[in-house]
């Protein structure tokens, strides 16, 4: 699904106009982005949680040139399913 067709479907089910839902939408996102950029975690009971996990430090090779490359460790936005998504999907 889209962000413009969540929006229209979000517009549907509450009888809310598309500009008030985009606006909403956007304003959810910022605020999970800010938060967890800041280390937090954002948990919604039931659907899950963003927070800010560690991609460890790792060897690569450069495409280009074939030579081997030290790449850094690294903050890593993620989502963990809540109990309520996980058994809606199984």
């Amino acid at each position: 699904m889209t962000k413009q067709r969540l929006i229209e479907t979000l517009s549907e089910e509450t009888k809310m106009n598309k500009r008030q839902v985009e606006m909403f939408l956007s304003t959810f996102v910022n605020i999970v982005e800010r938060t967890v950029a800041k280390g937090e975690k954002v948990s919604i009971t039931g659907f899950g949680t963003f927070d800010l996990g560690k991609r460890a430090a790792r060897r690569g090779v450069n495409p280009q040139t074939g030579a081997e490359i030290q790449i850094p460790e690294m903050p890593m936005p993620r989502f963990r399913a809540g109990k309520r998504l996980k058994e809606t999907i199984r």
